[in-house]
């Protein structure tokens, strides 16, 4: 067998399912599991703020499939803010979507582990619970490392496992559901505005991973059609399962139980059907949902570094593909996370691995306001063979909104994030002026 055939044998492209579910996946991840918890003491007017993301979200979604059905390229924003501002905009676009992934790979790993040890007690030994996080980001790399046809055969029957708990406990909740459970539909002093905008803080980071389709375009067969319908179903998708789950556990808990706990789903399934086997078997699903949260934010990783690099604005090695995955981007986006990962249980300081984690809430803030401040570059500049005249309106209304998603996740992230992100992305300004300089010498 020559080695085209073995390459095409390992690497597919994948298909509308697929891409939907790397869409969903990368969006939940472990957060839904103490989300309901986290804005209980809010009320139920969470729910409202919920909505107002979710309309935001989609918007997004929706602008991303625009923007993928005329660049239906690999590197989604840096791709799209190439085109419309130049290297330098694509550069800090693909430099700050890196620096999220590795980072968030660290962040679900550690996070994994402590639902790993409900099950097998880990956390008594430090270099078990080193080697179980490294285990965690090992194995989903060694999948991307097989081939795309192997990440989206892992993407999809995680997405099937997570969900298939998630939704027994957002419809099944129904059945149990007691309106005396719900409390307040306003618990806090604030005032209505401000409760939804202080719970919508902490939800902002929610729909994290909306982009995934779009950044995989590349690997994704008729990107023209799928990348928009997988965008939008990924998001829809993970917001039907977001508000019924939440709705679901409102209704199953005791608003007073649920403010304190720090498992909400384990007491929901508990309350439903009895015992006290809901914390392993929310711990199966936790510990299913970030696998698969990692193996596809870990084909993520490697995407606009690919993209960049295939431009000069990377590393050359970053833009090598073997089974339709870039190796080295993937190869080094691991062995960062791993680093950080063991830095995190071997330093002893307090408050870096934090501070990191949140430097990526304003990172991955970055590529969003780029894409869609290039979508309304597009409808402005009056570039007909970009834009579809008879939907202007509709399209600018989309842009302008997912324009202010992007900002509203930005000023959510808070002061710190922000400080901390601009430092992290203006170190990037001496990695582009060295790539920019080769480019400019070799041409």
């Amino acid at each position: 067998m020559t080695t085209q055939d073995e390459q095409s044998r390992h690497a597919r492209r994948f298909g509308l399912p697929v891409a939907t579910a790397l869409v969903m996946g990368n969006i939940i991840g472990g957060g839904i599991f103490l989300l309901p918890a986290s804005v209980a003491p809010y009320g139920t007017i969470s729910l409202v703020a919920f909505g107002v993301l979710t309309a935001g979200a989609i918007a997004l979604a929706l602008v991303f499939g625009r923007l993928a059905r005329r660049h239906p390229k690999t590197g989604g924003p840096y791709v799209y803010a190439r085109e419309a501002f130049g290297d330098f905009a694509g550069f800090l676009a693909a430099w700050s979507y890196w620096i999220t992934t590795w980072v968030s790979n660290a962040a679900l790993a550690v996070a994994a582990v402590g639902y790993l040890d409900v099950l097998i007690p880990v956390h008594g030994s430090t270099a078990a619970t080193i080697a179980a996080a490294l285990a965690l980001q090992w194995l989903p790399a060694l999948a991307n490392l097989a081939g795309t046809r192997y990440v989206g055969a892992v993407q999809l029957v995680a997405t099937v496992l997570k969900f298939a708990p998630l939704l027994l406990v957002a419809v099944g909740g129904l059945f149990f559901f007691d309106a005396d459970n719900l409390g307040p539909f306003q618990a806090s002093d604030d005032s209505a505005l401000g409760a939804i905008s202080a719970s919508a803080a902490i939800l902002l980071f929610s729909y994290l991973g909306v982009e995934s389709a779009a950044v995989s375009a590349g690997e994704v067969r008729d990107p023209e059609r799928n990348v928009g319908r997988a965008t939008v179903l990924g998001a829809c998708g993970a917001a039907v399962v977001y508000l019924l789950g939440t709705l679901a556990v409102f209704g199953a808990v005791p608003h007073d139980e649920l403010v304190g706990s720090t498992a909400p789903f384990t007491a929901a399934v508990d309350a439903m059907f009895g015992g006290t086997w809901g914390g392993s078997a929310v711990a199966c699903a936790a510990l299913v949902s970030m696998v698969g949260a990692l193996n596809g934010w870990t084909l993520l990783s490697a995407q606009s570094p690919y993209a960049a690099a295939q431009d000069g604005l990377f590393p050359k090695a970053f833009a090598v593909k073997r089974r339709g995955v870039p190796t080295v981007g993937v190869l080094v986006t691991v062995v960062l996370a791993s680093l950080l990962t063991v830095y995190n249980y071997t330093a002893g300081s307090t408050g870096v691995f934090e501070i990191l984690v949140l430097v990526t809430t304003f990172t991955a803030t970055v590529p969003y306001l780029l894409a869609s401040a290039a979508q309304i570059y597009f409808l402005l500049s009056g570039q007909s063979h970009r834009v579809d005249r008879g939907r202007l309106v509709r399209d600018s209304v989309l842009a302008a909104v997912a324009f202010a998603f992007s900002m509203w996740l930005v000023a959510g992230s808070g002061y710190a994030a922000v400080y901390q992100g601009v430092l992290f992305l203006f170190a990037g300004v001496l990695v582009y002026a060295w790539m920019s300089a080769r480019k400019t010498k070799a041409a």
